[in-house]
């Protein structure tokens, strides 16, 4: 039962309507104990013929006023309690959802998106059950049986009582046993869904790729695979939770024939009468319920420990980029300095080294070099997505994390490579940072971004839905389309991370153009393979295995020999066969 007390905070929270839905528990259960007596009183009355109308009638009325009653307090616990597990449930979601969030990227690399989705949806169910039918039957099972229990022996027999209580330990020790075991198996079945959600997300999103390369059939054999892995190990959690009825039931058959062997000796000794036997064995056939719950109890609880283990182990997943205390709290505007030693990532060979530069306000910086580089991770410095590099990060005069997180970010707009749009309108993709933007703000991010013109064919205009990671659009649309979303931020400094290589060079010196007449006097940093698209840098920058190899302008570049001179070369001489040259 640790799992009610791992959820204690929130039963505290929720004390009176978990309470109120108890009381009302408590009642039905002591009501439901008026039918069985009121049988026996029947049978006795007809046995000494001293049924009268009276009688009767009155006793039809109290199983019709218990029966109302218990109908009305049924009602209202379900409210109080399934109604609580439901706000439960909530709130893991949201304290899930929040979690994620604010989580740094080095997480996500070490976690799967189907895995979370698991743990927001079936772990959730899961935990939401404990709280509800766990409740329930915890609190039915005890009540109730101990009611009838109490019943049995204060009115009837305590003798007979305690003989068909003889079969009950035996019970305990078994159900007890089943739910270690489901415990184990139903964590690992968990574990196997994960899975299986992982890679149906993963292959939905990369359906392009699976047909382009004919890998349907081998994409279906191995989804079958682990469809099947699911299947065989909840298939195990079946073999388990099949066991609780049949050992519940041969128990409950026991207890009967021990009740009505030794009840009928009881009878013929005149210790007790034939209604009185009746009543014992209408009592005993309430016991079912009890007897049957505590092993349903068992089932939820160990089905729902599992799953709150999995998802408190995720919560209590640290963020590692946190804002210090007494972080600024303002946008920071201003130069930027590189002077970092020595960047690696976890448990992996350092990627940056002996990175020093300085980038004026209003400037702007071309990263270059071959793939692999470390372009990538310079620049998710920068907006720390990761940190624990040897050296200093500032801007205007101070470290990056001495910030605010969400001012930092506030500060810079950021076009990764891979390019996500959300299945929503163009508008809304565009003006994602600002709900309440107007149409003009929009339409001048999107023609800085030179696709104004073909946001207007679209079926829709800029109300046209893009579908889910921009699936509609071409390659070219939605990069430009995520350039406008930065701009429509009009950050202080502006990050190109490879943004412009799917698009002609005609439409790239459009774009930079315009940049270089709408955002004078703020900061750009671009990374490209492309070396037109940053040959109007103040600062060139060319990255080899983590190091700056070369450093200078355009022109400086140009004249001293190595990589810059040679890949410049050569791709103004594969523009020149291009066209024909």
């Amino acid at each position: 039962m640790k799992v009610f007390l791992d959820l204690m905070w929130f039963f505290k929270q929720e004390k009176k309507a978990y309470l109120t839905g108890i009381l009302m528990l408590i009642f039905v259960a002591l009501l439901q104990l008026v039918p069985p007596k009121v049988v026996g009183l029947f049978v006795d009355h007809i046995q000494d013929q001293t049924l009268t109308t009276n009688t009767l009638l009155f006793l039809i009325g109290l199983l019709i006023t218990s029966a109302l009653i218990m109908y009305i307090l049924r009602y209202y616990w379900r409210i109080m309690i399934f109604g609580s597990a439901v706000k439960l449930s909530k709130i893991l979601r949201e304290r899930l959802y929040q979690h994620f969030t604010t989580m740094s990227q080095s997480f996500y690399q070490k976690k799967r998106v189907g895995d979370l989705m698991a743990h927001a949806t079936n772990d959730l169910q899961a935990i939401q059950q404990t709280a509800g039918a766990g409740v329930l039957t915890f609190v039915d099972s005890i009540t109730t049986g101990g009611f009838v229990i109490i019943a049995m022996a204060a009115t009837i027999s305590w003798k007979l009582t305690l003989i068909s209580l003889i079969p009950m330990p035996i019970m305990a020790v078994l159900t007890s046993w089943y739910g270690k075991m489901l415990h184990k198996r139903f964590h690992k079945a968990q574990e196997a869904f994960s899975a299986l959600n992982d890679k149906t997300q993963e292959s939905v999103t990369g359906i392009k790729v699976i047909k382009t390369f004919g890998q349907e059939n081998e994409d279906i054999e191995d989804f079958r695979k682990q469809s099947e892995d699911v299947v065989q190990k909840n298939i195990s959690v079946a073999r388990i939770d099949s066991l609780f009825d049949p050992t519940i039931s041969i128990i409950v058959g026991i207890s009967y024939f021990l009740s009505i062997a030794f009840g009928a000796k009881f009878v013929l000794n005149n210790e007790m009468t034939i209604g009185e036997l009746v009543s014992f064995t209408t009592y005993l056939g309430l016991l079912i319920w009890p007897m049957l719950a505590f092993g349903w109890l068992f089932n939820i609880v160990e089905r729902g420990r599992a799953s709150n283990d999995r998802v408190t182990a995720l919560l209590n997943e640290k963020v590692d980029i946190f804002d210090q205390a007494g972080a600024i709290s303002s946008v920071p505007s201003g130069h930027i300095e590189f002077n970092i030693s020595e960047f690696a990532y976890p448990e992996a060979k350092p990627l940056l080294k002996d990175i020093f530069f300085e980038l004026k306000r209003g400037e702007t910086l071309g990263i270059v070099g071959r793939t692999g580089a470390g372009k990538t991770t310079l620049l998710k410095l920068l907006i720390r997505e990761f940190e624990g590099y040897k050296g200093n990060i500032k801007f205007a005069g101070k470290p990056l994390n001495d910030y605010q997180l969400d001012k930092l970010r506030e500060a810079i707009g950021y076009v990764p490579q891979d390019h996500f749009l959300f299945s929503a309108t163009v508008k809304d993709n565009i003006a994602f940072t600002k709900t309440d933007a107007i149409l003009e703000e929009i339409y001048a991010a999107a023609q800085l971004a030179n696709i104004h013109e073909d946001i207007l064919l679209f079926t829709d205009g800029y109300e046209t839905v893009v579908g889910e990671r921009g699936v509609s659009l071409s390659g070219g649309q939605k990069q430009r389309i995520s350039i406008a979303r930065a701009l429509f931020m009009n950050p202080e400094v502006l990050i190109l991370d490879d943004s412009l290589s799917a698009v002609d060079a005609k439409t790239e010196e459009a774009i930079l153009t315009a940049l270089r007449k709408e955002r004078e006097g703020k900061t750009t940093i671009i990374t490209a393979h492309r070396l037109s698209a940053i040959q109007h840098a103040n600062l060139i920058i060319v990255l080899d295995e983590g190091k700056i190899v070369q450093r200078g302008t355009h022109e400086q570049l140009m004249r001293a020999d190595g990589w810059y001179q040679d890949m410049y070369l050569q791709q103004q001489l594969e523009e020149l066969v291009e066209h024909g040259g």
